[in-house]
């Protein structure tokens, strides 16, 4: 996926225990295919894989049905020769194994990763997946160090690269995010070497990774090979050209544009699929971006039901499933839509809202989703 030459991109210390949610389907329910399936995919070697959401029967996504992006190589890694460095700003550089890691104290987090040009394209309405994530937290690591007093943006550099062209010049530049070092001293940050507990595979960053929960997915950055506290904010491609959402906004009655870095998840929800037992239909979805207390299904251009509540309630960082009975639906094509609220009382934005309606890039579209279905 490219645009502009930019390419797309419940804490635990038990031992994961295995997948154990699922939708609740009644035995021999057939799935009712959407009949907006996406476009498809121009850019296979960045959109590796998404999630087939008419597949969708796990709360924890297996890894090979979790969506990957890959922005440039894959890096080939391995344990014994791997090392994580901490340098910058600090008063103790440290190169840490990946023994080094496992030997620290251990922390989950159940975490629902989503892309942020995810549904923002024809061809991708799948970049997300839920996962138990298992690592070790990286803030007594930062403390272990001694950031310096000039320390005030932690850079998290991943060994994949590739070439990029900066106006004239063509560079190869390494796969590098950053965050304040406030955020990065967050408790739920991880340096993450296992996905629903096994190692990570290689595709999902063997063998660390960062996992920043409430982050969209180019924060958590895979192959992670070195963290560096400088000075300054980190302007490097994927912080300062691409993955930065540009908005129309009216300050005092004039138009301005704004330009903000991807960050924080939106709140958001997705019906998954249509259901139907004889002549009984079901439908059943998810909801992310933030800790839900609500999901409402509208039909049509009917009003706004409730949905019930299935999996996860109660999860900071991890979808929450949840169906809504159809019942026996008129024969014929119909729209089918969601909506999430939050338990702060925050409503996942409708198209037109201006926080949408604004923005002249396709990251972070949050607004709500319509599929259409055909019932014969």
């Amino acid at each position: 996926m490219k645009q502009g030459g930019a390419a797309l991109a419940g804490l635990s210390v038990l031992r994961f225990a295995g997948p154990t949610h699922a939708f609740e389907a009644q035995p021999g329910a057939e799935v009712v295919s959407w009949l907006d399936q996406p476009e498809d995919n121009p850019v296979p070697d960045v959109i590796v894989r998404q999630l087939d959401w008419e597949q969708l029967d796990s709360w924890l996504t297996p890894p090979d049905q979790f969506f990957v992006i890959k922005h440039y190589n894959e890096p080939v890694l391995n344990e014994r020769d791997w090392r994580l460095e901490i340098s910058g700003l600090v008063e103790r550089p440290m190169t840490l194994s990946l023994a080094d890691l496992k030997d620290r104290a251990r922390q989950e987090v159940t975490f629902t990763m989503e892309c942020s040009g995810n549904t923002g394209l024809p061809f991708f309405n799948g970049g997300v997946g839920n996962a138990a994530w298992a690592g070790t937290p990286l803030a007594p690591i930062l403390e272990e160090a001694g950031v310096l007093e000039d320390g005030i943006e932690v850079v998290f550099w991943g060994a994949d690269a590739g070439e990029q062209t900066w106006r004239e010049i063509t560079i190869t530049e390494q796969f590098a995010r950053s965050m304040s070092l406030a955020e990065a001293m967050e408790p739920d940050n991880l340096l993450a070497y296992e996905m629903n507990g096994e190692e990570l595979p290689s595709l999902h960053g063997y063998p660390a990774r960062l996992i920043a929960p409430g982050w969209y997915g180019v924060a958590n950055v895979k192959w992670l090979t070195h963290i560096e506290v400088i000075d300054t904010r980190y302007q490097g491609h994927f912080m300062a050209r691409d993955y930065v959402t540009i908005r129309e906004e009216e300050h005092d009655g004039e138009t301005v544009w704004t330009f903000t870095s991807v960050t924080r998840d939106r709140l958001k929800s997705a019906p998954a699929k249509v259901t139907r037992q004889d002549d009984q239909y079901g439908i059943m979805g998810a909801a992310w971006g933030a800790p839900i207390a609500g999901v409402d299904v509208r039909i049509d251009d009917g009003p706004w039901q409730p949905a019930t509540l299935t999996e996860g309630e109660g999860e900071e960082y991890a979808w929450v499933f949840w169906t809504f009975d159809w019942d026996t639906p008129a024969l014929g094509e119909h729209t089918v839509t969601s909506r999430a609220t939050d338990t702060d009382g925050n409503v996942q934005p409708a198209p037109e809202d201006p926080i949408l309606a604004g923005k002249a890039t396709y990251w972070e579209s949050n607004g709500h989703i319509t599929r259409r279905v055909q019932i014969q």
